[in-house]
């Protein structure tokens, strides 16, 4: 059996590849967020400390973190966190192989859009999140696939 045998069709677009790579990539940060709280720190580093002094060039605010002692992150939230990213990441790998079942489908749209609604709401309501790395990366992915997801409704689901 090949690894072929395992992936979707390729004939069906590129939408279950994305799911199944963001399924695992999902599952691997849950994994870490298990493991040690320097990425989830890295995406919720709260407000930027008094001391910083952001770069020159704007574009680099989306490619560099943002050190911060202060980082509301604990060991329970990160778990909590983690468990919640698992479950996104089992729904998004069913949707891959059942795009055409629109309860999977609408799954996998709340999962973004949840996950889209909390990384902007941290951001923008609570300050917890702040732009770069982390949360940038978060925040397009969700945006992205939403609009990905939407678009194409009607050429999967049945």
């Amino acid at each position: 059996m090949s690894t072929s045998d395992w992936l979707p069709p390729l004939s069906g677009g590129l939408l279950p590849y994305w799911l199944l790579l963001t399924s695992a990539i999902s599952l691997a940060n849950s994994i870490q967020a298990y493991t040690t709280l320097a990425r989830t720190r890295e995406v919720y580093a709260g407000p930027a400390p008094p001391s910083y002094k952001p770069p020159t060039n704007p574009l680099a605010l989306t490619f560099t973190a943002i050190p911060n002692p202060n980082s509301p992150v604990t060991p329970l939230s990160a778990r909590t966190f983690g468990t919640w990213t698992a479950l996104a990441a089992v729904i998004r790998f069913y949707c891959a192989y059942s795009l055409n079942d629109p309860r999977f489908y609408q799954l996998a749209l709340w999962t973004y859009g949840v996950a889209w609604m909390h990384f902007v709401s941290e951001w923008w309501v609570f300050g917890s999140v702040r732009w770069g790395r982390g949360g940038a990366s978060s925040i397009c992915v969700a945006t992205g696939t939403l609009a990905w997801m939407f678009t194409v409704w009607g050429s999967y689901v049945t």
